[in-house]
């Protein structure tokens, strides 16, 4: 009996994301070493010193890297007993862009004199613990779609900190901040709305599937669903409106839409849902680019031409010296990091503004190359493709909708913040999922995280894996 409990714990211990672990927590002390040696270049004299085991980091040194590997294998311990059977390579994904952002954080907080690094670390080690407290709580996820129209609620007081600065900031073409102060914390409302928005869209479209996928009113060559079907759908988009109109976030409306979009589809299979929301949405945008100054100014960084500096008009001149300056010092970051990079610590990321939330591709681009940038979206698709697989495998619509919009928000929201930092579409305030420094960002991603696991942990139970 003992030999056979043995073999049975040997059996449901998840070894591949051990294995995987590995990975990371090598990673995480090759970069703490390097940033130590090169702070000991950029603060000696002497360039010929010999390398020697004095010029390796003290243990104090490699406090970050332990505490972000000892994170990690903990949760490792807490998913092996109790959920097993969740996906393995998913986490392991994740934990590598929490630590290369904590460790960039760190690396840029040095510059900037402050410990970006530390509030990370604290940061991303709370959003492991509520990725394993979701896990534990969502023990059926039926019960969310039960509760759909409780999420739509939620969804609106979310934003009505944003909509009540944006009203009173009519008349001003700068986005409202969308920060809501809980004592010393300043939390981004918006970051917890992508969830509740796809909760209450899973599970009104899971329901409502087969009245969405026939259509009972024409509408040109276009059948719609009845009134009291849509009408629902259609307060939300409303939200991404007013969001886009009045809080001036072109960002959490691009990624309310999209989901929305890509949810729509998945339930009802009417590719002329999609293609009609796509025109709506090219009027609208239309009217907000004559109508907001805001959104001029995005699109006007687009266009402007980087390469040609020595060309440059005194108004270029002017516009990259004050309102295109983040984006032109992006993209002067990016070329100067050429194919493999001018090497961890050994870059000016600081040159950017913001680039610990907004920009932090351009730093990450200037000291890791483009070899390095193609190393981590090929983290995000892995991660990507995870989560559509999780939603594929799903038992029940609900479950197979809620893991695929989950999924699409890092998606949107990955693809969003890259473009703009590559200058391919206008740069919007939402952050790199992971990799950039803020609380709310990291709490609301691993609470995706906890959901798709626990979702994959479901199914293979009901599926006797």
């Amino acid at each position: 009996m003992g030999q056979s409990s043995v073999f049975q714990t040997s059996r449901s211990y998840r070894w591949k994301e051990l294995g995987l672990l590995i990975i990371p927590g090598l990673i995480f002390l090759l970069i703490t070493t390097q940033l130590f040696l090169a702070n000991n270049v950029l603060n000696t004299t002497d360039q010929q010193a010999a390398f020697t085991t004095k010029v390796l980091p003290p243990l104090q040194g490699l406090i970050p890297a332990l505490g972000l590997i000892a994170v990690l294998f903990l949760a490792h311990l807490v998913f092996s007993i109790f959920f097993s059977k969740a996906d393995q390579m998913l986490f392991p994904l994740v934990g590598l862009l929490a630590g290369i952002g904590v460790l960039f954080a760190t690396r840029v907080g040095r510059d900037l004199g402050i410990s970006l690094g530390t509030q990370q670390l604290l940061w991303v080690t709370l959003g492991i613990i509520i990725c394993c407290v979701t896990m534990a709580v969502v023990r059926n996820t039926d019960w969310l779609a039960r509760y759909k129209y409780s999420w739509a609620a939620i969804s609106f007081l979310a934003v009505l900190p944003s909509l009540i600065k944006g009203i009173s900031s009519l008349r001003t073409d700068a986005p409202s901040r969308d920060t809501l102060g809980l004592g010393p914390l300043q939390l981004q409302p918006s970051e917890f709305l992508k969830i509740s928005i796809v909760i209450f869209f899973a599970g009104y479209l899971s329901e409502n599937r087969e009245v969405l996928a026939q259509g009972y009113t024409r509408l040109g060559n276009l059948r719609l669903p009845p009134m009291r079907q849509l009408a629902p759908l259609l307060m939300m988009l409303g939200l991404a409106l007013v969001i886009f109109l009045v809080v001036k976030e072109l960002g959490l409306a691009l990624l309310i839409y999209s989901t929305f979009l890509s949810l729509t589809y998945l339930a009802s299979g009417r590719l002329g849902y999609v293609l009609s929301a796509l025109g709506a949405f090219i009027v609208l945008g239309a009217i907000g680019y004559f109508l907001l100054g805001y959104v001029r100014n995005r699109f006007a960084a687009v266009s402007f031409d980087v390469v040609n500096w020595q060309q440059w008009t005194d108004q270029q001149q002017t516009y990259a010296s004050n309102g295109g300056f983040q984006l032109v010092q992006g993209i002067i970051a990016l070329s100067s990091g050429g194919l493999f990079g001018a090497g961890i610590g050994l870059g000016h990321p600081t040159f950017v503004p913001v680039i610990q939330s907004d920009m932090v591709l351009s730093g990450l681009g200037e000291e890791m190359g483009l070899m390095g940038l193609f190393a981590l979206i090929g983290i995000y698709l892995l991660i990507i493709y995870r989560g559509y697989r999780i939603a594929m495998q799903a038992s029940g619509v609900f479950n197979q909708l809620l893991a695929a919009g989950l999924t699409t928000i890092l998606a949107v929201q990955t693809l969003v913040i890259m473009a703009g930092n590559l200058k391919l579409m206008p740069l919007t305030g939402i952050p790199l999922p992971f990799l950039s420094y803020g609380g709310s960002s990291i709490l609301a991603n691993f609470i995706i995280i906890g959901l798709l696991l626990r979702i994959s942990h479901n199914t293979a139970i009901e599926n006797g894996g």
